[in-house]
């Protein structure tokens, strides 16, 4: 990697890039806003798309990265561990830090633009996370056990859409909660940005892929695998047992092999409004948090 002190992009708007740009081969990494903000302001007729990341980056991350490459003409990716969406110090505390082995990844994948801030470009000192209304949609599942978390994620999203101003945004589906309250903030600040929501992707056990998995060792991941399968359960089971038989078999499951549940949420999957009775094809969403030898994994499943 090389450090360039003096350089010119695309315009004679592009000036005095001192010792906060990187150049990977033709991937361009920016440390701070102001002067990613100068790079993207000099680009005109591009279809920007955004991924935003905390690094430790997976084949998950990758999809999405893929599909914006499919959807746009230039695509960043942040890589950022967002203090404020934490209610858990020793958990930010202990989030892998892999920025070489991510950025190495990125560049053999194309990636044009690589946004990789420290907190003080995004936060003021004392900086306090705006509040923000969801019609209740933040209150429901990791809101009753994560408080403050969405005005955290919500904070960062807003911050990194008005400095990079993307015309389509793509966020995994794996965290279907953070998904829509994505959209809901778009919708609520009257900001044009497509929210395009990908798949999750499996590990060939069906665990979805995350970057707390590398803090689990092989026979924990193997038990991990129970996540999936009490989704896979769930929709095998729907026709024949009610949702309260479906819990009850799941926490004593769970229980016998040791997994803390933090919950186990079926919901209506454009609203996470808890339901009694499945609804109709593709409008059902299970979704679970648990714990596996301290590591909190989340999965969702929707049919």
């Amino acid at each position: 990697m090389q450090i360039y002190e003096n350089l010119c992009f695309l315009s004679s708007n592009c000036l005095s890039f001192v010792f906060s740009i990187f150049f990977f081969d033709q991937m361009i990494i920016f440390k701070t806003e102001s002067k990613l903000s100068n790079y993207l302001s000099a680009i005109t007729d591009s279809c920007i798309g955004f991924v935003p990341t905390m690094g430790a980056l997976h084949k998950g991350h990758l999809s999405l990265l893929k599909e914006a490459k499919k959807q746009s003409t230039l695509v960043v990716c942040s890589i950022f561990v967002n203090p404020t969406q934490f209610d858990n110090q020793g958990d930010f505390n202990k989030y892998p830090d892999t920025l070489s082995k991510d950025l190495t990844l990125l560049k053999k994948i194309n990636c044009d633009v690589v946004y990789t801030p420290e907190v003080s470009d995004l936060y003021a000192e004392n900086e306090r996370v705006k509040h923000y209304d969801f019609d209740g949609l933040e209150n429901e599942m990791e809101g009753k056990f994560r408080k403050g978390h969405f005005d955290g994620v919500a904070t960062i999203i807003e911050k990194f859409f008005r400095i990079i101003k993307p015309q389509k945004a793509f966020f995994g589906q794996k965290d279907l909660q953070q998904l829509l309250i994505v959209k809901a903030l778009t919708k609520k600040l009257n900001i044009l940005i497509e929210i395009i929501g990908v798949p999750t992707v499996r590990e060939e056990s069906g665990l979805a892929m995350s970057s707390r998995n590398k803090l689990l060792n092989a026979q924990q991941l193997e038990k991990a695998t129970l996540l999936y399968k009490a989704l896979m359960f769930c929709k095998n089971k729907k026709d024949s047992l009610s949702i309260a038989d479906m819990t009850k078999e799941i926490l004593t499951c769970f229980s016998k092999e040791k997994i803390k549940m933090e919950y186990l949420s079926f919901a209506d999957a454009n609203t996470l409004k808890s339901i009694s009775e499945f609804n109709a094809t593709g409008e059902t969403a299970v979704c679970i948090a648990a714990y596996i030898a301290g590591v909190r994994l989340i999965d969702n499943i929707i049919f």
